[in-house]
């Protein structure tokens, strides 16, 4: 059993940056694959980004590439999304999931409750 428990939301202009935090509990942390979604009132969840279990493999969708970075710290049981050069269409409610192998589908067997941003233009 892992819960997760995202944190580092808010509200930014756009151009402006945030970090997304997501901590782990439980011991197995290292062993799972790791993922971002984000979803927008009445649209489906939508990938972002994930992450291998060793930090070894990540993978990004078309639309935060080289905005957006995953990463993780398995001794701190916390996975990281840092996002650069916020877009409006960037807003949405951000979940991290842990799984056993990292895809772009929400095939995760874990989730976090979400934290909200919001990019202002």
């Amino acid at each position: 059993q892992v819960q997760l428990v995202e944190s580092g939301g808010g509200l930014v202009q756009a151009g402006g940056l945030l970090r997304l935090s997501c901590a782990a509990s439980g011991r197995t942390f290292s062993s799972y694959a790791m993922g971002w979604f984000r979803q927008v009132p009445g649209k489906e969840r939508e990938f972002v980004a994930c992450i291998s279990w060793n930090g070894g493999r990540t993978n990004y969708a078309d639309s935060v590439k080289g905005r957006f970075t995953i990463s993780r710290d398995n001794a701190k049981n916390t996975v990281y999304l840092q996002m650069d050069n916020l877009k409006p269409e960037d807003t949405g409610v951000y979940y991290c999931a842990a799984g056993w192998v990292e895809t772009m589908d929400p095939n995760y067997d874990y989730w976090g409750q979400g934290t909200q941003v919001t990019v202002s233009s």
